[in-house]
């Protein structure tokens, strides 16, 4: 199984300073990301659009382990933060999709406006067709997970892991209290089999994003 981390290289970079030539294209495209010696931040908590596209080569069977750590913003109720796997294509500037890709979503909005996403915590699966078009997939009730959001709770990483199967259309959210237990998501026997970039994004929050080793 091939092992893709989505910041590794990004975070590499803070350190590596370009010395590195066979380093992949990356491209900030909305939002104010700056880069740490071991994490990725994205400041800007009213940008709703958030996004750094990333040039990853993927597919078949892929894991992205990360941490992501809650920096402000969110006192309104409303943030999120995801990554577009599988695009096709990376838009520049700011963009509600991206490309052919699905978006992996993890979501916290006390008034969502759609009776498909859940109030509170939540994930979603989206499929982008286009940097402008995106239609809702599925979507998980995380509620079970909200006592991960307490101010003393969010002052530290969260680790993530995403388990991704090209092939099948596959998805696994790993639930961070329990390394053996992960929700499945069907993304259809029409999923895209490669993609050429990774889309990081934010929406109404600061985040900071880092390595789970």
């Amino acid at each position: 199984m091939k092992k893709y981390l989505v910041l590794m290289i990004i975070v590499a970079m803070a350190t590596a300073v370009f010395a590195q030539p066979q380093l992949p294209e990356y491209q900030p495209a909305a939002g104010k990301w700056m880069l740490t010696a071991d994490r990725l931040y994205q400041n800007d908590a009213a940008e709703r659009l958030a996004k750094i596209n990333i040039r990853i080569p993927q597919v078949g069977k892929m894991v992205y382990p990360f941490n992501a750590r809650y920096e402000g913003g969110a006192e309104d109720g409303h943030g999120g933060f995801g990554i577009h796997l599988f695009a096709d294509t990376a838009h520049p500037r700011r963009s509600w999709g991206s490309g052919k890709s699905y978006l992996l979503w993890i979501n916290y909005d006390l008034k969502p406006v759609s009776k498909d996403i859940p109030k509170g915590f939540s994930a979603q699966v989206y499929r982008s067709d286009s940097h402008s078009k995106m239609t809702l997939v599925q979507s998980v009730d995380l509620n079970r997970f909200a006592y991960l959001l307490t101010p003393a709770v969010l002052a530290n990483p969260i680790p993530i892991k995403i388990w991704v199967d090209s092939e099948k259309g596959e998805v696994r959210f790993y639930d961070p209290t329990q390394a053996n237990y992960y929700y499945r998501l069907d993304l259809g026997k029409d999923f895209p089999k490669v993609g050429q970039w990774v889309a990081v994004r934010t929406n109404g929050m600061k985040v900071s994003f880092g390595m789970t080793e």
